[in-house]
């Protein structure tokens, strides 16, 4: 059965920042009411991209304004954090919640983030890869030695351990087949954001890889994620869009335009282009419903994750759409079929 999820950036708009914090925690109050699986927040720094430059202290509200919704950073940028901080963290937020984290890792988007905190972008690779491995060490044993590259740790004491057993979920970014046959290997769970295409080519290694690495043991969450409005028209929703995503987009690439680079994932400039290329959608249940319904069965997704505010969508606005999403739209997927295993 298809499940529902969110991706979040928290991009600045007109509120101040207070209001907008307790806003946003009503909206994912919203989502744990509606039956959401999932809510994942990115991680950004020095930009109006991420208001939610660390993701654990928002969580940690996350948690106490929530029963049911799962939750996790999408991801944590794993070069800025010491990783027995790392660890900490992740298992007060797990036991805080009642076992409800759900964790993803990168090395970080945006190596210009990375930059401001003294890390060199060019070394983020591999501080990721060796501090993963390090933080779910370190989430298993009751004491923590590693030695490595980058990280040196003899007889630390860990204190702290997860309510999940032997830890929370693990999910990872894809953007290309070479990554998707790592992480199937690995068995984490994956989110897609790119085009429909391009996440056929992600989604069809990470099967095969599957298959070859775990044979029958089902699939685990593959998500589709995308920029959703809904409203009562399909007029209403895309005069909404139209609006609200050229804001979302102008921090996006901020630091881009700052700093005079390319985007690595780069999008659009108006959610016409942004719904020309498949990666989001405006309209009535309908509309919305018969837009993902084919989507989702062609990249045999069994995880629909839409991005529902952003921009400068008012909390009202926001909260209007998911209620008509939740009520209308989610019944009309839930049958949708994944792809098999190839």
């Amino acid at each position: 059965m298809m499940q529902f999820g969110v991706f979040d950036h928290l991009d600045r708009n007109d509120l101040p920042l207070a209001t907008y914090y307790e806003a946003r925690l009503k909206i994912i109050e919203s989502y744990d009411r509606f039956g959401f699986y999932a809510y994942h927040v990115a991680e950004h720094h020095s930009t109006p991209i991420g208001l939610a430059p660390s993701p654990s202290v928002f969580l940690s509200a996350v948690a106490q304004r929530t029963q049911r919704l799962r939750f996790g950073p999408m991801v944590y940028a794993l070069p800025l954090y010491h990783p027995i901080r790392m660890i900490e963290e992740i298992c007060m937020l797990d036991q805080m919640s009642g076992g409800r984290l759900e964790m993803g890792f990168g090395r970080g988007s945006v190596g210009v983030e990375l930059a401001y905190y003294g890390e060199d972008p060019k070394l983020a690779q591999e501080v990721y890869a060796e501090a993963l491995e390090l933080v779910l060490k370190g989430l298993t044993e009751p004491v923590l030695t590693f030695h490595g590259r980058f990280f040196n740790f003899d007889h630390v004491p860990m204190e702290l351990t997860p309510l999940q057993k032997p830890y929370p979920p693990v999910w990872y970014g894809l953007h290309a087949p070479e990554s998707a046959k790592r992480a199937a290997h690995k068995r984490l769970r994956v989110i897609s954001l790119d085009s429909v295409p391009a996440t056929c080519a992600s989604f069809d290694v990470f099967r095969a890889s599957w298959r070859e690495a775990w044979g029958d043991i089902p699939l685990p969450l593959m998500g589709l994620g995308r920029f959703i409005v809904v409203a009562e028209t399909d007029a209403e929703a895309l005069a909404l869009a139209r609006r609200a995503y050229p804001r979302w987009h102008d921090s996006f690439t901020y630091l881009h335009r700052l700093h005079k680079f390319a985007a690595m994932h780069p999008r659009p400039s108006t959610f016409d282009g942004i719904v020309e290329v498949g990666q989001g959608v405006a309209g009535s249940p309908r509309t919305v419903a018969a837009f993902l319904r084919e989507q989702l069965a062609a990249a045999g997704s069994n995880y629909c994750v839409g991005q529902f505010a952003f921009g400068d969508l008012s909390p009202d606005e926001t909260q209007r759409s998911i209620a008509l999403f939740a009520r209308a739209v989610m019944p009309e997927l839930r049958s949708v079929a994944p792809a098999p295993a190839i």
